[in-house]
């Protein structure tokens, strides 16, 4: 073969290998798609079981309109990845929906009709040039009956939410009749004026209930539940009039479902959250009949799940465990109810610590627990300014888990045997009249028995419904994003939904938190802390000895100046504070030691970790391949053995 032939190959053989590199890509990405292997926790690139489920359950056509200007897309790689992301996944839902469900994609460009498209559904636009044009990425749905639901502006802060955001949708679009959950508080959860303060916002968690259920605010002082509730929520129960746990009492025996949130010490209450100043919870009445008790005035405290926060040591800060403040964990949860799903993170602060009845008729089961290494804690140590690393310091596990949440079933009988409790005379005859009436309807609907078992569940914490412990708000082109970091509201919302007969986007919305703490590193620290704070401890303590030695010096110079005396140190003196100093200096030198061993473990333990997230499966391929190669070696000096 002469050299031109050669040449005619390599170029013939170069544009096989093209040809078959473009064919190659093409079916990868048209025919290979379904073969993806999701390999993050908790499957987040992975339709789950609830949406199919969703989907499959669609009666009537549902459109989608995903709006993305190509123009962004140019200037900004992330949201052109975003957007394949977004359209990819929508094109698995369709495919799911059995023709149910129809997805369009458009690009809005100035002035066009799909840009007033965009505008009609209320998406958000982002400017994209000096000339103040607009570029979009939200997306629209619409229902046989006009109904719509809108993402304004598609996120990529978010994708961690996105199955969860779209199935919401969907199943917005799907089922838009919402049944009623009465709210009933003395906090302001639903917004409200406070004098010298001004108007206070609604809470993001009524905001989060609301996208699922019709929100109805029940008065404190109703004498009975609407028809219309279903379920009622009650928020931090204190000084009820009788008159609203009868109410209470009775909707529940007439087979209404309940949520109550009581506290020994709600941080939320006060003139700026509540309408008193900061009380414990009083439900007793009422939890008497159901079989469970609030310890009074204790807070559950533990050291496996407590949450680190910045304080205050004289003139720095420091980071510091506060055991009254948790991040509980799945470990933490009842995983065999529906209520839980798949919530990873639920925080608390100073939660109380709920207990069954001894001889109660009714099954207590609990669904949030701290862990072994508990203790229990007087309320008032940790109100007002609560001595953060002394609780540390002092912490002494009890060996047992505290129940701060749990669902209570079965038949109980009234917290009122003998009838509603007498009408309060009114402000006028009109009123007292009023009263008199509703009293005599009560008495003659009241039951002493439940119609059948209840169906309640009771939390140990108010605090946890408060935005600061479970999301942070971002501001996206002047409008407020909600980012959550924890699943307090999802644990809510599936609550509700479960009184209300399901659960059905539970997996989902424990799915969309992210955040993986690395348990054993927090257990390594930990326990190198707290033996730096026992040195501490004993440091402090030896000060306190020395300062009440000087302030005696001190005040035995002060009274020789004025009678013109000399005053001279006892040698035993001396020799304590020269003692004192060279322990001093040796102790310190041991708390930097401590400081130091911790911070060698951590950064080993860390280097560890990230070898193996980040090396591990590459160094495994290798071998994989090294182990192919050596083996089709073996063979063939196998055959080549064979055939000689």
């Amino acid at each position: 073969m002469n050299a031109s032939d050669r040449g005619k190959l390599a170029v013939l053989g170069l544009a096989l290998a093209t040809v078959l590199f473009v064919s190659i890509n093409i079916t990868s990405n048209n025919f290979l798609r379904a073969l993806q292997v999701d390999l993050t926790e908790g499957n987040l690139f992975t339709l789950s079981g609830e949406t199919s489920k969703v989907l499959s359950e669609i009666d009537e056509p549902i459109t989608m309109r995903l709006y993305f200007s190509k123009v962004m897309g140019e200037q900004s790689p992330v949201h052109l990845t975003y957007f394949d992301r977004v359209r990819e996944l929508l094109e698995q839902y369709v495919k799911l929906a059995n023709g149910k469900l129809r997805l369009q994609v458009f690009n809005p460009e100035p002035f066009s009709n799909d840009e007033d498209s965009a505008v009609s559904f209320g998406l958000s636009g982002l400017p994209i040039n000096q000339q103040g044009d607009l570029g979009y990425f939200g997306l629209a749905g619409t229902n046989s009956t006009d109904d719509n639901e809108v993402i304004p502006f598609l996120t990529p802060e978010r994708e961690t939410f996105l199955e969860y955001d779209l199935t919401k949708m969907i199943k917005a679009l799907a089922t838009p009749e919402k049944q009623t959950v009465g709210v009933m508080s003395t906090l302001l959860v639903n917004g409200g004026y406070v004098p010298n303060q001004g108007q206070r916002p609604r809470w993001s968690v009524i905001d989060q209930i609301n996208e699922f259920f019709s929100i109805q605010p029940v008065p404190v002082d109703t004498k009975e539940i609407f028809e219309e509730v279903g379920t009622l929520m009650v928020i931090h129960p204190k000084r009820f009039p009788l008159s609203t746990l009868y109410a209470i009492d009775q909707f529940v025996m007439k087979g209404g479902r309940v949520m109550v949130f009581v506290d020994p010490n709600a941080e939320v209450d006060g003139p700026g959250g509540g309408m008193r100043p900061n009380e414990h919870s009083d439900f007793e009445r009422i939890f008497k009949k159901w079989g469970v008790q609030l310890r009074k005035d204790k807070v559950a405290g533990d050291l496996g799940t407590a949450r680190r926060v910045n304080v205050r040591q004289g003139d720095r800060m420091a980071v510091a465990d506060y055991v009254a403040w948790l991040a509980l964990r799945p470990g933490n949860f009842d995983r065999k109810n529906a209520v839980m799903g798949d919530l990873q993170v639920v925080n608390v602060a100073s939660a109380g610590i709920l207990d069954p009845i001894e001889g109660a008729k009714t099954t207590v089961t609990p669904l949030m627990r701290t862990g072994m290494r508990s203790m229990e804690i007087e309320a008032s140590k940790v109100r007002l300014r609560p001595d953060v690393v002394g609780l540390f310091r002092e912490f002494k596990p009890s060996g047992q888990p505290f129940t701060i949440a749990a669902s209570i079933t079965g038949k109980v009988t009234s917290a009122f045997p003998d009838g509603p409790p007498s009408p309060v005379k009114g402000s006028n005859d009109e009123e007292t009249k009023k009263n008199e009436k509703a009293y005599e309807r009560a008495k003659n609907n009241h039951l002493t028995e439940s119609r059948s078992d209840i169906h309640a569940i009771v939390v140990a914490d108010v605090d946890m419904l408060h935005e600061t412990l479970w999301a942070e708000r971002q501001d996206m082109m002047g409008k407020p994003l909600l980012i959550p970091f924890a699943n307090n509201a999802d644990f809510v919302v599936n609550s509700l939904e479960f009184l209300m007969g399901g659960a059905s986007l539970s997996e989902l919305r424990g799915r969309s938190i992210s955040n993986r703490p690395f348990h054993l590193v927090r257990q390594i620290r930990q326990d190198a802390e707290r033996k730096y704070r026992q040195k501490e401890q004993e440091l402090q303590k030896k000060l306190g000895d020395v300062r009440g030695k000087l302030n005696r010096l001190i005040r035995r110079e002060a009274q020789a100046e004025v009678q013109g005396g000399e005053v001279i140190l006892k040698p035993e003196e001396k020799k304590a504070i020269d003692n004192f100093r060279r322990e001093l200096i040796s102790i310190r030198k041991e708390l930097r030691g401590v400081q130091y061993d911790l911070r060698k473990d951590i950064d080993n333990l860390d280097a560890w970790l990230k070898f193996i997230n980040i090396a591990a499966i590459p160094l495994l391929l290798g071998l994989g391949t090294l182990v192919l190669t050596m083996g089709r070696r073996l063979r063939r000096r196998h055959g080549v053995l064979e055939t000689g």
